[in-house]
């Protein structure tokens, strides 16, 4: 569902699947018990992480120049969106929500989307058909076989 946005706005930052959010509460949770952290603490990182994803996935356009500055320690909305495009060699980039460094560390930082961002093409090639993107059939999609891939000889479920 987050990828499936043709728009890039702070509601992509809200936008998954709720099976997805249940099973990343699970996993947040059996580690929580693991390593006894405070409720304080995991309180301080949830504000942390919604506060960035909800940056991230904003529209805001930060000059240039301090884009630059930013990005040497901070996840921008015009560096995470590139991680929105449709080109997958870009999907495949810029998955930090936080901090840039990891994209930098793990070889998997781009500057720049090869359309300009004024022209950079948001959303899944599966999902172009505003048909597609209704919320009963996002909330389906995890479940069934997707016409769109047995179109293209496809047989694995999404």
């Amino acid at each position: 569902m987050h990828h499936a946005d043709l728009d890039f706005d702070v509601t992509t930052g809200l936008r998954f699947h709720p099976v997805e959010i249940l099973f990343s509460m699970l996993i947040k949770v059996f580690m929580i018990m693991l390593i006894g952290a405070p409720i304080v603490a995991v309180l301080c990182f949830e504000i942390v992480l919604n506060t960035l994803s909800m940056f991230n996935h904003s529209n805001i356009r930060i000059p240039s120049m301090i884009d630059k500055i930013l990005r040497a320690f901070i996840v921008t909305p015009d560096m995470h969106r590139i991680h929105h495009s449709w080109h997958p060699e870009e999907t495949n980039s810029n998955f930090g929500f936080n901090l840039s460094f990891w994209d930098k560390l793990f070889k998997v930082y781009r500057a720049e989307p090869r359309d300009g961002h004024s022209k950079m093409t948001i959303g899944l090639h599966e999902f172009r058909e505003r048909s597609e993107l209704s919320l009963a059939k996002m909330l389906a999609q995890p479940f069934r076989q997707s016409s769109i891939f047995k179109k293209k000889g496809v047989t694995r479920s999404i």
